[in-house]
C-alpha cells in the first residue's frame, strides 16, 4: 500500500495550493479518503473527507468554501485544492484511506506534506 502526496510548499495569505496523493495497492474507490492536517502545537484535524461509493463530500468548518476536494477513481488519485489560504492552514498535511471520515477510522497513511502560508 502506497499514499505519495504531492504539491505541498509556501504560499501567500491568500494564495492557493493543490495538493494531490497517488495511492497503491489497496481498492481505492472502496474507501472514504481524507486529508488531515497536523498544525504545530494543535490536534490533527480532518480538513475534508471523500466518500469512496458515493463521492459525498465534507468539509471542516475552518476550510468550508476555500477548500474542495475531489478523485479520479480511474488514476487512483485524490486532490485538495487550497485556496483563499490563511496563515492558519499551516501543518503537514496528511492523505489517508479509511472506512470513515474520521482519523481514527484510516487504515492507510501518506507521509505528508508540508503547506506553509506566510508573507
Amino acid at each position: 500500500v502506497q499514499l505519495v502526496e504531492s504539491g505541498g510548499g509556501l504560499a501567500q495569505p491568500g494564495g492557493s495550493l493543490i495538493l494531490s496523493c497517488a495511492t497503491s495497492g489497496f481498492s481505492f474507490d472502496m474507501h472514504h479518503m481524507t486529508w488531515v492536517r497536523q498544525a504545530p502545537g494543535k490536534e490533527r484535524e480532518v480538513v475534508s473527507c471523500i466518500n469512496g461509493a458515493d463521492g459525498g463530500t465534507r468539509y471542516a468548518d475552518s476550510v468550508q468554501g476555500r477548500f474542495t476536494v475531489s478523485k479520479d477513481n480511474a488514476l487512483n488519485t485524490v486532490s485538495l485544492q487550497m485556496s483563499g489560504l490563511k496563515p492558519e492552514d499551516t501543518g503537514v498535511y496528511y492523505c489517508a484511506a479509511g472506512n470513515g471520515c474520521a482519523a481514527t477510522r484510516a487504515h492507510y497513511w501518506g507521509q505528508g506534506t508540508q503547506v506553509t502560508v506566510s508573507s
